[in-house]
C-alpha cells in the first residue's frame, strides 16, 4: 500500500465506447477526464482488431485531451512513427512483443513523447524490471488483453505494490475490469493512472462515474 498521495488521472478506454459515434462519446466525458486510452489491436498478438493511426490522427485534432496509445501488436516497432505522428502523447508496448525492448522505448522517446512498458497478468515484475527502469510509465494489465468487459484479476495488485516500492516516482497505469471498487484497490496498491472503459461508457451518469474512480 502506498503511503504518499498519488496524482490520480482518469483515462477512459475508447474500446468500450459507441464506435458509431466516437467523437460524440469523447465529448460526453471531455470535462471529467485527464486523457484518453487508445487501444490498438492487430488480430495477432491479441485476437481482436481495433483502431489504426488515421483514427487517432482525426480524433487528436478535435480534443485537447491527450491520447496514450496501447499497442497490443505482434510487431509494434513498425507502428511507432505513425502513431507518434498521428498525435499520441504516450505509447506503451508489451515486453513479450519487443525482443529489443530498450531500443523500442528509445525510439518512442525520440519522438518527444512518453514511453511505457506493459505487463500482462502472467508477466512477472522481476522479468520486466530492466524494461521498467527504462520506461517513463508502466501499464499493469489486470485482465488478459484483447477483450473489454473482463473481470478484474486481484492477483496483479501485488505486482503494482512491488513497482511502486521500487519506483516511487514512476506513473503506474492500471487497465482491465476497473470500476469504483477495483479502482480503490489499485490506487491503494500504488496505481495512479486509471483506465476504465465499460464502467464509464456504460454509465448513465458519466461525470459521477469518472469522479467515483478517484474516491
Amino acid at each position: 500500500m502506498t503511503s504518499t498521495p498519488l496524482d490520480i488521472k482518469i483515462q477512459p478506454s475508447l474500446l468500450a465506447c459507441n464506435m458509431g459515434k466516437i467523437q460524440q462519446e469523447i465529448d460526453t466525458i471531455d470535462p471529467f477526464v485527464d486523457g484518453i486510452h487508445f487501444d490498438v489491436m492487430d488480430g495477432q498478438f491479441v485476437p481482436n482488431l481495433s483502431f489504426g493511426a488515421p483514427v487517432l490522427h482525426h480524433l487528436s485534432t478535435t480534443t485537447e485531451l491527450g491520447f496514450d496509445v496501447h499497442l497490443m501488436c505482434e510487431n509494434p516497432d513498425i507502428l511507432l512513427e505513425s502513431f507518434a505522428k498521428a498525435g499520441a502523447k504516450a505509447i506503451c508496448v508489451h515486453v513479450e512483443a519487443c525482443p529489443n525492448i530498450h531500443r523500442t522505448l528509445q525510439v518512442i522517446k525520440s519522438f518527444g513523447i512518453q514511453a511505457g512498458v506493459v505487463l500482462n497478468p502472467g508477466t512477472s515484475y522481476a522479468s520486466a524490471y530492466e524494461a521498467i527502469k527504462s520506461a517513463d510509465y508502466v501499464l499493469v494489465m489486470s485482465v488478459n488483453p484483447g477483450f473489454g468487459g473482463q473481470k478484474f484479476l486481484p492477483e496483479v495488485l501485488e505486482k503494482i505494490t512491488q513497482i511502486r516500492k521500487a519506483f516511487p516516482e514512476k506513473n503506474i497505469q492500471i487497465d482491465g475490469g476497473i470500476n469504483n471498487e477495483t479502482a480503490k484497490l489499485a490506487i491503494e496498491a500504488g496505481a495512479n493512472w486509471i483506465v476504465a472503459g465499460s464502467y464509464i461508457f456504460g454509465s448513465k451518469n458519466r461525470e459521477e462515474a469518472c469522479k467515483s474512480l478517484k474516491l
